[in-house]
Order: structure tokens, then C-alpha cells, then sequence
């Protein structure tokens, strides 16, 4: 299927250092009954990081038992991909469960997800999938994690096993989350293991979990807020409110109570670049979100971002994006 199923065209984008490779397929099979909130919450992340990085890191696919239409435990119907494939591509297979795990025998998935594992792949379970791990037999001995409130009745059927007090477990190609938004952990622990740390701050921030985001980063500038510095906040605090003109970086550090040569070292620190680099990123930031959601012109992005001239601009949004503001806006039409 074509690579761009997988790349949504939002506005956000992190450069990403890793070399280009084929995707990391990741497979989910929906269990009757299964939690949205588990799927949708490991899903999330890895659709977040193809489009920071503007191309498909991840692939996906969507499984139920016998390729129907399922429902989640609210009473929406999810329709896959297709039932069950023979096998599936080295990556991640998960098993989505829900709020009703012994209803189900799901003899079909469990015989399935042991093969897949047998195979090498890594498998996995949200939420309660660790039902179906466990009639598959792979849970022996094994560390695992499963939502807290099946603790009781899941004890009753299996007895020889005993789900840890964690959120996201990863023991001998087995990873499972007790669900909810802890999948948005187990899809993170994902990006990092393929990718590395570049794009997680960011995905954190896209999902609006950092802990220490303020109002003011969870809108707007992705980095305000989310240093973890005084300083460094109110020196972008600062050039936010002046990104139209020239930044007077001298200003600039008088406001946030600082030399310049203390601020500079201070973006290096937790920004991992200049001042001026910073500066010149989040213009390029807000001229592509202009250009994805406006009507301006190219001349009237490049004044309204800051820069000095329509030359410069062109040059510095094609160096940085790969293509002209012209052929950015054509290929989201």
C-alpha cells in the first residue's frame, strides 16, 4: 500500500537523523469488546511520529479473528484490514482486549499469536490481550503487565500467573501495558527502540503529556514551557512576541535576567542549539504552517515570519523541508 497512508499531513515536523528504512509494520488484533482508549493510545504516537518526520516510519495493520467489523467496548464498530494473515512481517503484534476477556475463548487468536512469536516477531497485549497471551501459553515464567481491574478474575483462570505492578513490560519479545494511556508509554518505548530519542519530546508534547507543559507550550511554540529552565522560558516567551521583526538577542537577554553569552549556553543546554538557530527553526515553523492552513501568499508568509526577504525564505524552506513553499502547498491539495 502506498507509503502515504501512513504520513499524515499535519503541520508539525522534527527532522530526524536516523537513515532511511523500510517501515516498522506493527500489527493490531482487536479482541471483541476491545478499550478504544488502549488502541487508540498506542496508534497515536507512531501516526504522530511518520508525520514529524515526514515519512512512514511505521506501518500499520488491523486484524480481528475472522475479518468482520468489531466492536469496541462503548459500542463503535472498527472495521480492519481483514482476518488474520498466515503470517506477518518481523515488527509488533498486539492484542487489544477489552472489558468482557472470558466471554471469548478466542482459541483462533491465541494459536495465531503463538505462531507470530515462534516465528521471532514480538508480540504484545493492551489492556487485557494478556488473556489471550496466556491461553497461547507464552506467559510462563515470563514477566507481563494487564489492566488492574481483571486482576481478580484473571488469578481465578490462571492461577501460575501474576501480572506485575507496571505499566509497560518488556520480557523475551513479550511487551504489554496495562492500558489505557500507559499504550501511549509502550508506543513511545517503540519509537525509541527503532529510532532513538529524537522525535520523543516532541511526540510527548503532540499527545499533551509532558508534565511540565505550561499553557503556553501545549499551544503555539512546542518548546515553551517544556525546558524545564526559567530562563530559557522567558527568553522564548520573548521571542515569541517578537518573531515578526529582528530579534534583538541582546534585548533578549536583558529580559530574562541574563548575558547573552549565559543565554547562548543556556539554549545549547536544553535546546541543543543557538539562539539564533532556534530562532530561524521556528520561523521556518510557523511559514509552514501558514503555507499548510492559510491563504497568504509566499510574500506575505515571508513577512510575517520575520524573514528579510523572499530569497532567503525560499532557500531556507527548501533546505530544511526538501521542497518549495509552492511544492509543499501542492502536495497537500
Amino acid at each position: 500500500m502506498a507509503a502515504e497512508r501512513y504520513v499524515s499531513k499535519g503541520i508539525a515536523f522534527r527532522p530526524l537523523a536516523a537513515a532511511q528504512r523500510d517501515p516498522v509494520q506493527v500489527s493490531f488484533v482487536l479482541a471483541p469488546n476491545f478499550t478504544m482508549l488502549a488502541f487508540t493510545s498506542a496508534f497515536e504516537p507512531l501516526r504522530i511520529a511518520n508525520q514529524l518526520s515526514g515519512r512512514p516510519l511505521f506501518s500499520w495493520h488491523i486484524y480481528t479473528g475472522d475479518g468482520q467489523p468489531v466492536e469496541c467496548s462503548g459500542g463503535l464498530r472498527m472495521t480492519p484490514d481483514g482476518p488474520l494473515p498466515e503470517t506477518v512481517a518481523n515488527g509488533y503484534v498486539f492484542i487489544v482486549g477489552g472489558t468482557q476477556p472470558t466471554s471469548n475463548p478466542n482459541d483462533q487468536i491465541a494459536n495465531w499469536v503463538r505462531k507470530q512469536w515462534r516465528l521471532g516477531r514480538t508480540v504484545g497485549s493492551l489492556c487485557t490481550g494478556a488473556y489471550v497471551l496466556a491461553k497461547a501459553g507464552i506467559l510462563n515464567g515470563r514477566k507481563f503487565a494487564m489492566h488492574w481491574e481483571h486482576d481478580v478474575s484473571f488469578a481465578e483462570k490462571y492461577p501460575h500467573l501474576t501480572p506485575v505492578a507496571e505499566r509497560v513490560c518488556l520480557d523475551s519479545r513479550i511487551l504489554t501495558c496495562a492500558g489505557g494511556v500507559a499504550a501511549i508509554e509502550l508506543a513511545l518505548k517503540i519509537i525509541e527502540d527503532e529510532y532513538g530519542k529524537d522525535l520523543i519530546p516532541t511526540v510527548r508534547r503532540m499527545c499533551l503529556i509532558d508534565d511540565r507543559q505550561n499553557a503556553a507550550g501545549a499551544r503555539g511554540n512546542p518548546d515553551a514551557g517544556a525546558t524545564g529552565n526559567a530562563v530559557v522560558a522567558r527568553a522564548l516567551a520573548y521571542i515569541d512576541t517578537h518573531l515578526p521583526n529582528p530579534v534583538d538577542l541582546d534585548d533578549c537577554a536583558d529580559r530574562a535576567n541574563v548575558s547573552r553569552r549565559q543565554l547562548e549556553r543556556l539554549f545549547k543546554q536544553y535546546l541543543d542549539r543557538s539562539p539564533k538557530a532556534y530562532i530561524a527553526d521556528l520561523r521556518l515553523s510557523q511559514a509552514r504552517a501558514l503555507l499548510a492552513e492559510s491563504a497568504m501568499t509566499t510574500l506575505e508568509v515571508t513577512i510575517a515570519c520575520g524573514f528579510n526577504s523572499t530569497d532567503t525564505f525560499l532557500k531556507a524552506f527548501k533546505k530544511r523541508y526538501g521542497a518549495t513553499p509552492h511544492h509543499f502547498r501542492m502536495s497537500r491539495a
